[in-house]
C-alpha cells in the first residue's frame, strides 16, 4: 500500500513578506499627494502635516485594536515598553528630520538623500551585526536603486545655496538612519505584540512628540469636510495601512531587502504625477525609474531557494 503525496507547500508564506514590503511602499507614495492637497486646503507647515499623519493613523489603527478586542490584552512588559517607545521616537525623528530638510533646501534632495540612504544603511548595519558581506544580487540592488533614484530626481540642488545644500544632506541623513534603524530595530517580534499594535502606539507616540513642534509652526485650521477627508485618508492609508503592511513584511524578509521596498514610493509618486497631473518624465527620469523597477526586481523577484 503505497502512501499519499504530501502536497508541496504554497508559495503564499515565501511572497507574504515581499508583497506586504511592495504595498507599504506604494502606499507610502500616495502620501505625498495627500500631504501636499492637505496644506492646500489647510494652509499648515509640513511639520503639523506629519504630525496630523501620525496622530490619525494612530487613531485609526487604536480603533481597529478596540474593534477586534485587542486592546483588552495589551501586554505592559519592559520588552513591550521599549519597542513601542523606540518605534515612537524614531517615527518622529524621520518626520522631523525629512521635513526639516525640506525647509533648508528642497524636496527632490530631501528625497534622494533620505529614501536613497535607507536601503546603504541597513545593508551596511546588517553587515556588521551578521559579521558576513552581503549577497552580490542584494550590493545590485542597492546600488541600482540609489542610481536610478539619483536619476529620477535630476538636479536636486538646484539654486539652493551650498551651506543650505550640506544642511539639508545632513537632515536627510538624519531622516534616513531613523528609518532604517526603524527597520532594523522590528524586525525581531515581541511576544503580544503584533504588528497592528507596533503601529497604533509607535505613531500616537510619535505624532505626540512632535506635537510641540507642530504647534511652534502653526497647526491649526478650519476642519472643512474636504480637508477631514483628505487628513482620514493620508492617517489611513499611507500611515497606518502602510506601517501595519511594512511592520508584518519586515519580519520575514531580510532587513536589506525589506529596506528596498522605500524606493517604491518615488517610483508610485512619479506615476501618480504621470497619470493624474500629466508630468513629462524625462529620458533620464526614465532611465531611472526603470533602474528603481529593475531593483525590485532583483531581489523580490526571486527563484525560491532549496
Amino acid at each position: 500500500m503505497s502512501l499519499p503525496r504530501s502536497s508541496p507547500p504554497s508559495a503564499l508564506p515565501r511572497w507574504r513578506g515581499p508583497l506586504l514590503l511592495a504595498l507599504a511602499g506604494v502606499l507610502w507614495g500616495t502620501g505625498g499627494f495627500a500631504g501636499a492637497f492637505l496644506q492646500q486646503l489647510t494652509g499648515i507647515h509640513p511639520i503639523a502635516t506629519a504630525c496630523y499623519r501620525l496622530l490619525a493613523g494612530g487613531v485609526l489603527a487604536i480603533v481597529a485594536l478596540g474593534v477586534s478586542g485587542q486592546l483588552r490584552g495589551l501586554p505592559r512588559s519592559p520588552a513591550v515598553l521599549r519597542r513601542v517607545a523606540a518605534a515612537g521616537v524614531l517615527l518622529a525623528a524621520f518626520q522631523a528630520c525629512y521635513f526639516a530638510a525640506i525647509a533648508v533646501s528642497s524636496v527632490s534632495l530631501a528625497t534622494l538623500i533620505a529614501i536613497g540612504s535607507v536601503p546603504v544603511f541597513v545593508t551596511c548595519a546588517a553587515a556588521v551585526l551578521e559579521r558576513r558581506l552581503p549577497r552580490p544580487t542584494l550590493l545590485a540592488a542597492v546600488c541600482c536603486g540609489v542610481l536610478g533614484l539619483v536619476l529620477l530626481s535630476g538636479d536636486p540642488g538646484g539654486d539652493v545655496p551650498p551651506g543650505r545644500v550640506a544642511l539639508g544632506v545632513g537632515c536627510a541623513l538624519g531622516a534616513g538612519a531613523a528609518f532604517a534603524a526603524l527597520t532594523l530595530v522590528n524586525r525581531r517580534p515581541v511576544p503580544g505584540l503584533d504588528p497592528l499594535r507596533v503601529t497604533a502606539l509607535g505613531c500616537l507616540l510619535g505624532g505626540t512628540l512632535l506635537v510641540p513642534l507642530a504647534a511652534a509652526t502653526g497647526m491649526t485650521f478650519t476642519p472643512t469636510l474636504p480637508a477631514v477627508g483628505v487628513l482620514l485618508y493620508l492617517g489611513l492609508a499611507p500611515t497606518a495601512l502602510a506601517y501595519l503592511a511594512y511592520f508584518g513584511g519586515i519580519r520575514t524578509t531580510p532587513a536589506p531587502v525589506a529596506a528596498l521596498a522605500v524606493i517604491l514610493e518615488p517610483l508610485t509618486a512619479t506615476v501618480l504625477s504621470l497619470l493624474l497631473l500629466g508630468e513629462v518624465l524625462t529620458p533620464t527620469g526614465t532611465v531611472g525609474a526603470v533602474l528603481l523597477f529593475g531593483a525590485i526586481l532583483l531581489e523580490y523577484v526571486r527563484p525560491p531557494r532549496r
